[in-house]
C-alpha cells in the first residue's frame, strides 16, 4: 500500500532521487548543500507539473554553465558553446526525470507533464494555486543547482 501524500518525507525522497539521477545520467556525485540560491547571472529552470490525485510542480534550476556542462554529460558531446534546444531539451529531461520517479512514490493516479523551460535574469516563475514550496540546493565539484517541489493545493 503507498503512503499518503502527507506521509512523505520528501526532503529525503527528493534528495535520493536527485543524487541517483544525476549518478546514472551523467555519472556525478552531488550532494545536498546549506548553500543561498539562485546564483548571479542567468538561470534556467526546467519544470514537469504533476496532476491527479496529487498536484504538484518539480523544478530544477541552475546557471547557464550547469546547464551547459549538464548537457555535454547527458549527450556525451563537447560542452555547448550557448544555450541551444540541445541544453534546453536536456535540462528539461533532467526535470522529467526527477519528476518521474517522485510519481512512483505518490498515490496512485498521478500524471507527468511534458517539461516546460524557462530561462533568463531576473524572471520570476508562478505555479498557480501552489502552496507548499520546498527548494534543496545541490552541489558537485563542478556546479551549484536546486531542485524545487510545489504542492498545490485545491
Amino acid at each position: 500500500m503507498e503512503p499518503a501524500a502527507e506521509a512523505i518525507d520528501f526532503g529525503a525522497v527528493v534528495s535520493q532521487i536527485t543524487e541517483n539521477v544525476f549518478q546514472t545520467m551523467m555519472g556525478m556525485e552531488v550532494r545536498l548543500v546549506d548553500t543561498p540560491f539562485p546564483p548571479a547571472g542567468e538561470l534556467i529552470t526546467a519544470v514537469v507539473s504533476l496532476a491527479g490525485t496529487w498536484k504538484g510542480a518539480v523544478l530544477v534550476e541552475c546557471g547557464l554553465e550547469g546547464a551547459l556542462l549538464f548537457t555535454s554529460r547527458m549527450l556525451g558531446v563537447d560542452l555547448p558553446a550557448s544555450l541551444n534546444d540541445d541544453v534546453r531539451d536536456a535540462l528539461g529531461e533532467l526535470a522529467n526525470m526527477v519528476g518521474g520517479n517522485l510519481k512512483s512514490v505518490l498515490p496512485d493516479g498521478v500524471g507527468l507533464s511534458l517539461p516546460t523551460v524557462v530561462w533568463g535574469q531576473d524572471y520570476r516563475m508562478q505555479i498557480c494555486r501552489a502552496g507548499k514550496m520546498s527548494r534543496w540546493v545541490f552541489e558537485s565539484d563542478e556546479v551549484t543547482f536546486a531542485v524545487g517541489l510545489v504542492e498545490v493545493t485545491e
